[in-house]
């Protein structure tokens, strides 16, 4: 079993990881980490979503970089807004005290503030192909002296249509560069640019298995975000024996969360970036003790922790991204075990879901949330077998004295009744739930799609119209805004047929055929 200390990492970085609760190194961590730090060849990593590519290859770039350069000592381009940001936080966090600026750069951010930035002098720019051409053709931004080129998930790059805007990168970086290309899969065209624009190159491949853990049953609740605390609730009280990690998105938010769960009578605490490693240390130990069985955490305080027997993952809040559901519901369904993966979403995110559930190439089923009188029976039914199992095993004399003594005043029955009243009448009160409205989606809306082809393929509105009909049997009327553009091209959709569409688009069409995916809010 590798360690991260086995491939050639400082003490710096290692303690970083440490604190970050990183504990094994994934696979492409292994192969590539140790070949960055120690090589001078290119590197070509494939490794499916939600491998930790960005340490992977972020890493041993800090390790490095030098202090104070004055000029980009790296660039890293990803294909959306959204990974740009993830990828620039997931840097910074690792770079412990060394003296770096890492800082994102992409479509619909302020450019003057981005300008400002870069005059000040950045050593790591994580952008997106479009708005790093627009920072090289204004000459705010030059590529002559960095030490590495990353291209992460580069066939997302290419499905998306940026593939000559990254060409056009790479003319304009310095020869002398090590470029790292990441990627879940390898189309001609990703090998192409790696014969063409890369030196010599070692080739890294973690063999594709199963994107998501086939153990994992995967379910999803519709609830308003006021009613979520009480939904959960009721999943714990209706497991006979629950076990689980519970993610927020936020510290302030895993503190109230964990905080009203003890308030209710729950062995539940929070884990975020804020404590510190001794505390930390603490609640993972009384974790995997089991003196808590309900540990609510972030995503980032929650990397690494090793848990092979929990019995449920539950997603709070909906993840940012299917790299970081992969993560998280990663953590059950082991060592043969099977686990529950339950995913809150409200009204507004459920288009987000669909979105997770593509990528993620996974099937989240929709559940009813338990109602309160099944909650209640469950607990009713666990009391019974606890009771009997006290009566088969280990009665003691001292009670069974008081038992005697109860039975000379009143009858058998109503002893009884009083016990379990006085034992349990808070926990068997329905009036401890409150109620929680079924929380409607609306299917009705209409989806904006991006279509990557465009008038130099020769797609016309006519085309599109036909294939879109051909595809979904959709009236003509009902698909609205089409904006044929020279590379890509856009159109608008009602919901329901725009679902029927993405599903036949789940992989990349070879030779001509069209690749339709939902548009970003923003693209640059």
């Amino acid at each position: 079993m590798s360690s991260f200390a086995s491939l050639g990492l400082s003490e710096e970085r290692l303690h970083v990881l440490k604190s970050k609760g990183y504990e094994e190194p994934t696979l492409i961590q292994q192969k590539t980490i140790p070949a960055i730090l120690a090589g001078t060849r290119d590197i070509v990593g494939q490794a499916q979503t939600g491998t930790g590519k960005t340490a992977a290859f972020g890493l041993p770039i800090i390790e490095h970089l030098s202090e104070k350069s004055g000029s980009v000592q790296a660039l890293v381009l990803t294909p959306t807004r959204e990974l740009a940001i993830q990828v620039a936080e997931e840097i910074n966090s690792l770079k412990g005290d060394k003296r770096l600026s890492i800082v994102p750069i992409y479509g619909g951010q302020s450019i003057d503030q981005q300008l400002r930035s870069l005059k000040k002098g950045i050593d790591v720019v994580v952008g997106t192909p479009g708005r790093i051409i627009d920072h090289l053709q204004r000459r705010s931004l030059s590529l002559d002296r960095i030490s590495y080129l990353v291209l992460d998930e580069a066939d997302e790059m290419l499905n998306m249509g940026f593939i000559d805007e990254v060409k056009e990168i790479l003319k304009r970086t310095n020869p002398d560069k090590r470029t790292l290309l990441f990627s879940a899969t390898m189309p001609p065209e990703i090998m192409g640019i790696a014969k063409k624009y890369m030196n010599e190159y070692d080739v890294f491949e973690v063999q594709k298995g199963q994107l998501t853990v086939s153990l994992t049953d995967q379910i999803y609740f519709e609830v308003s975000s006021a009613d979520k605390f009480e939904a959960l609730c009721r999943i714990i009280d209706i497991e006979e024996d629950f076990y689980g990690l519970v993610f927020c998105r936020t510290k302030n938010d895993v503190d109230a969360i964990a905080s009203h769960l003890a308030e209710r009578g729950y062995d539940a605490e929070g884990l975020h970036g804020d404590l510190s490693q001794s505390q930390r240390e603490k609640i993972l130990n009384r974790f995997k003790r089991k003196l808590i069985t309900v540990l609510v955490a972030t995503d980032v305080a929650a990397r690494g922790i090793d848990v092979q027997n929990l019995t449920h993952v539950i997603n709070y809040a909906l993840p940012q991204d299917p790299e970081s559901y992969v993560h998280r519901i990663g953590r059950t369904g082991r060592a043969g075990r099977e686990g529950t993966a339950i995913t809150f979403i409200t009204p507004e995110e459920y288009r987000k879901l669909q979105y997770i559930k593509r990528s993620a190439k996974t099937d989240i089923r929709k559940e009813r949330l338990p109602k309160v009188k099944d909650v209640i029976m469950a607990k009713k039914i666990r009391i019974r077998a606890d009771l009997g199992e006290i009566i088969r095993s280990r009665l003691q004399d001292d009670y069974r004295k008081m038992a005697g003594e109860l039975l000379k005043d009143y009858g058998a029955e109503d002893v009884l009744t009083a016990l379990l009243q006085y034992s349990f009448q808070e926990e068997l009160d329905e009036k401890s739930y409150t109620e929680i409205e079924d929380a409607v989606v609306d299917t009705k809306g209409t989806t904006r799609l991006f279509v990557a082809q465009g008038k130099k393929d020769g797609l016309t509105p006519q085309k599109l119209i036909g294939f879109i009909k051909e595809k979904c049997s959709i009236r003509s009327e009902k698909i609205k805004q089409i904006q044929i553009l020279d590379r890509f091209s856009f159109v608008t959709l009602p919901f329901h047929e725009a679902e029927i569409l993405l599903s036949q688009f789940k992989k990349r069409k070879k030779g001509n055929g069209l690749f339709i995916s939902e548009a970003k809010k923003k693209r640059k």
